[in-house]
């Protein structure tokens, strides 16, 4: 029952693999016209060889000769025509789907929820959007139309075998059911090496993505050597799998290479017989042995095609996984604002990252239009929390997060997104210009905007300096710039985009002095007129903050401003103040 199931969603995979061609719809029907045209014109050859000995070379006859060879070189020639249309074709049909396939791919990633990321190696996101999708190609290239198209080869040979001598065809396709029989089993072999092979190629692209992005902690913690052997585990599987796809390949070609051998032999030893009894002519024994390479040929090649069939569906149902996992976060609302008052509002909020564990456990407090509120507490306290949340990168289990009086789930989520910025402790540059990197690729950000914000900031000084100054080419996650310029960055990035809403997110807990100074203005030009949300560890940065958040376990247990905190001597505030300004610990 279990294959019988797994054989349903194979043909079900096909389908949906085959209607992302529907935009391609007239390319789809060409590319099929072309196999079954090409099936008897390739077969016809023989057949015009057969006609030459029996009405030309053996009678002496010349006079008709020239006009066979000419329909010989005709059909010829028609095939090669044809054979190039086909397989260009099929090729422009494959690269097309993929193309479509690969941006929507792309566009479905960078819709899904951050769990998904959360879950999910970037290498295995990597692999489904680049090779996965590549092997669907094959799927046009080297499998349905194909397949088609060699199957239809094998009728019309057969169908002319029988026609040419049918004493001759029977002898010929005794081997048939055994080369059929060698391709079945070859196919299911195969099918269940190229799935491990799959996974493994998977596991290898996630384990070197996650490798390389953490080089300098493994070289800091001198851990290449145990890195290496894990890679060496990993790559031997991988090797494994494909030497094993590799060992059915080594058995099978020498395999139906005997079978053929047999049906030649047999075809020429009995024959030969009939010919000698007159029950064959003798042209047709010379045009068999060319059927016969016709008919075995596709059915040899059938079972590679197979294969590469079902490598492309194990590599569609990983891609259409992707595709079909719904943890999108529902855009669904109405309101779009040009501009935000800033009225934050949280009321009653629970939040748990894998449903169950809660992280928030009922969070109410409000921000006013223009306030700035800080939030305090240690490592998984469920500051970045609240920020993650408001921002709807995850939903909430319980309550209602507002702005200016609306649901954030009211608001259209793009919209709601473009009025709100955040500035983190560790900032991601792209690969690109330095101006690329701040407006993120929005062409309607001008370089003069661009350098009028850097200068507010007081980062232009900084900037100016680099060579080429705003087409600085900054390497990837801007390894080439220091911690404080990558913040800097930031900075001028959220200030372009001029956020009604703005989320500072231990913006300066890792940054040297002298960018601090810098850094510290910065943060008081930009929360001047916003509401902002700062998480800090260094206190010394949120003292002037309307309203301070302190949080512990998820849960808010104090609140007020500075000052009045550091009152309550038994405070968790308080605790945390004289741990950083008394014995010089910063939280």
């Amino acid at each position: 029952m279990e294959k019988s199931d797994k054989k349903s969603l194979d043909w079900q995979l096909l389908r949906r693999v085959v209607r992302l061609a529907t935009p391609y719809k007239s390319l789809l029907i060409w590319s099929l016209f072309l196999a079954i045209i090409l099936a008897p014109i390739s077969t016809m050859s023989p057949y015009i060889v057969k006609m030459i000995v029996d009405q030309n070379i053996l009678p002496g006859n010349m006079s008709g000769i020239w006009w066979l060879m000419g329909l010989y070189v005709a059909l010829l020639m028609l095939n090669v025509v044809f054979r190039y249309q086909f397989i260009y074709g099929t090729a422009r049909l494959g690269q097309s789907v993929i193309r479509d396939l690969r941006v929507r791919v792309f566009k479905h990633i960078t819709g899904l929820k951050l769990r998904y990321f959360d879950q999910n190696p970037i290498g295995t996101s990597t692999t489904r959007t680049i090779s996965d999708i590549e092997a669907i190609n094959e799927i046009f290239t080297q499998g349905v139309i194909t397949i088609i198209a060699d199957i239809l080869t094998v009728v019309a040979v057969l169908a002319i075998m029988f026609y040419t001598s049918w004493q001759l065809a029977i002898i010929c396709v005794i081997t048939l059911p055994f080369m059929v029989l060698a391709t079945y089993v070859f196919k299911e072999k195969v099918k269940v090496s190229f799935q491990n092979v799959r996974k493994e190629i998977s596991n290898l692209n996630a384990f070197m993505q996650e490798r390389i992005s953490g080089m300098r902690t493994i070289k800091i913690f001198n851990a290449q050597q145990k890195e290496r052997e894990k890679f060496k585990q990993i790559n031997h599987r991988y090797t494994d799998a494909n030497l094993k796809a590799v060992l059915y390949y080594a058995v099978f070609f020498p395999v139906v290479e005997l079978i053929s051998a047999i049906g030649l032999a047999l075809m020429v030893w009995l024959g030969a017989k009939a010919y000698l009894q007159d029950y064959v002519t003798f042209g047709a024994l010379v045009a068999f042995p060319m059927f016969l390479d016709m008919l075995f040929r596709p059915v040899r090649m059938l079972a590679d095609k197979f294969n590469t069939l079902q490598m492309g569906l194990v590599a569609s149902e990983r891609v259409f996984k992707v595709l079909d996992d719904n943890s999108v976060i529902a855009n669904d609302g109405k309101i779009e604002v040009a501009k935000l008052k800033g009225d934050i509002r949280f009321d009653k909020v629970d939040f748990a990252y894998d449903g169950e564990n809660l992280v928030l456990k009922n969070i109410s407090f409000e921000a006013r239009p223009g306030d700035t509120i800080a939030l305090v507490g240690s490592t998984g306290s469920g500051k970045t929390s609240i920020v993650n949340v408001l921002n709807r990168f995850y939903e909430i289990q319980s309550g209602e997060i507002s702005i200016d009086g609306n649901n954030i789930r009211d608001y259209e989520m793009f919209s709601l997104r473009r009025r709100m910025a955040m500035v983190l402790q560790d900032v991601f540059l792209f690969t690109g210009t330095l101006y690329e990197n701040i407006t993120l690729n929005d062409s309607s950000i001008s370089l003069e905007k661009v350098i009028n914000a850097a200068k507010t900031i007081g980062a232009h000084s900084f900037f100016e300096v680099l060579p080429g100054g705003y087409d600085y080419v900054i390497m990837e996650r801007g390894n080439n710039l220091s911690h404080g310029q990558r913040q800097l960055i930031s900075f001028v990035r959220a200030m372009v985009f001029d956020p009604d809403i703005l989320i500072l997110d231990e913006a300066t807990s890792s940054i040297d002095v002298e960018t601090e100074g810098i850094i510290q203005n910065a943060i008081e030009k930009l929360i001047k007129r916003r509401t902002s949300i700062v998480i800090a560890h260094r206190l010394s940065t949120i003292q002037h903050a309307d309203q301070i958040l302190v949080m512990k376990k998820g849960k808010i247990i104090e609140r007020g401003r500075h000052d009045d905190l550091l009152l309550n001597d038994d405070g968790y505030y308080r605790e945390l103040y004289e741990m950083q300004f008394k014995e010089g610990v910063e939280v």
